[in-house]
This record gives structure tokens, sequence and C-alpha cells, in this order.
């Protein structure tokens, strides 16, 4: 009930050509891979930046250093 058949995908299928047009169509797939690789890219950064801080942080067994306040108290 829950998957996709060859009949759904055909359907999907003509209503991008009907919506686009056939002239369109090869723009819009393009400008789609394009977006997904520039996702794939951010997310890789994002991944290879939260994986460099865990390793940096963890390195450090330093304690907090105590601040005063501008009040004085």
């Amino acid at each position: 009930m829950g998957e996709f058949s060859v009949w759904h995908w055909l359907v999907v299928a003509v209503v991008f050509v009907l919506l686009f047009g056939a002239k369109k169509l090869p723009d819009a797939a393009r400008g789609l891979g394009q977006s997904i690789r520039v996702l794939r890219a951010e997310l890789r950064t994002e991944s290879d930046a939260d994986r460099t801080a865990g390793t940096a942080s963890a390195g450090t067994d330093r304690e907090p250093v105590a601040s005063t306040s501008a009040t004085g108290h």
C-alpha cells in the first residue's frame, strides 16, 4: 500500500511534463541536481567541522577559568 509502483512513477513523470513542458524539463532536472550537490557539500563540511571541533575539545582537559563580575560582588 505504501510502496511506489511503476504506474505511480509514470503518473509523476506525466505531471512534471505537463507542468514544466518538455523544453523546460531538462533545466528543471539540472537545477534539482545542482541543489542536491550543494546540499550534500554543505552537510559534508558541517559534519567535518563538527568532527574536528569534537576532537579538539576532547583533547583539552583544562578547567574553566573563574570570571569576575563587573559590579565587584
